[in-house]
């Protein structure tokens, strides 16, 4: 960083940057019964109430298999009680991580809100048929987007880019079915716990986490981390029939 580059106006000091956050808080006895009633809830209000942009925008955080992390911001488009939903290039960075290893973190920065949801669990391919079904609803332009961009992998330049849109927009022109391409589908994230993340005053947050129960997965051990002294509480039917339980996490 040269000399120019360097903050000085105070105002822009990472620093002394500093937010209060509200008052009112999340406790135990507003929670939904499982953690994806408890999702919709909240995503309800973000994208209604608080009217957030692309409330649906998530960083997903992968790694492979010698445990090196990326992160990327990408798009849900379905969410019940199975998992989270998202679609990508089977050939782009996240994809070949989760291939090497399915562990995967799914974080929504509702930052307007002073909210954050964090999803950890394991990813899979969605079926051929659901991803037909989804790519079909995809904007002429999306769908040809997908075939033209190898994701994630060296190109030219912005010109090479265009050149492979534009050929298949001749190829397929508005109103002609494009086919799905075959490297190209969905990944399901079926939670193995999901922390509710509220701001409060003086940096006392409260954070609410589900974790699913021994029958839904090994990772349900690893919501027991930092539990010590927490408060818990048992929820209904989860992943894998389970349960989940609750637990407050130390802000």
């Amino acid at each position: 960083m040269g000399q120019d580059d360097r903050v000085t106006d105070p105002d822009l000091d990472p620093a002394a940057m500093r937010r209060q956050y509200r008052a009112e808080g999340l406790a135990e006895t507003e929670l939904a019964a499982t953690p994806v009633e408890q999702f919709a809830r909240w995503f309800r209000q973000a994208a209604t109430v608080a009217g957030l942009f692309e409330p649906n925008a998530m960083v997903v955080s992968t790694a492979d298999a010698q445990g090196r992390p990326s992160s990327r911001t990408v798009l849900l488009k379905h969410f019940d009680e199975q998992g989270f939903v998202f679609y990508t290039n089977y050939g782009s960075r996240k994809a070949r991580d989760l291939t090497e290893n399915p562990h995967v973190s799914l974080l929504f920065p509702w930052h307007p809100m002073a909210r954050q949801v964090i999803v950890t669990g394991e990813a899979r391919r969605t079926g051929r048929d659901e991803t037909a079904a989804y790519f079909r609803t995809r904007p002429h332009g999306s769908q040809l987007g997908a075939w033209a961009s190898h994701q994630s992998a060296p190109v030219e330049d912005r010109a090479a880019l265009d050149a492979a849109y534009a050929e298949l927009a001749a190829r397929y022109p508005e109103g002609e079915q494009v086919p799905v391409p075959p490297h190209w589908g969905g990944f399901r994230v079926t939670p193995r716990a999901v922390e509710f993340w509220q701001g409060r005053e003086n940096r006392l947050h409260d954070r609410l986490r589900y974790v699913a129960g021994p029958a839904a997965g090994a990772e349900g051990a690893e919501g027991s981390e930092g539990s010590e002294g927490s408060g818990s509480a048992e929820g209904s039917a989860g992943a894998g029939g389970g349960g989940w339980r609750v637990e407050r996490l130390a802000p």
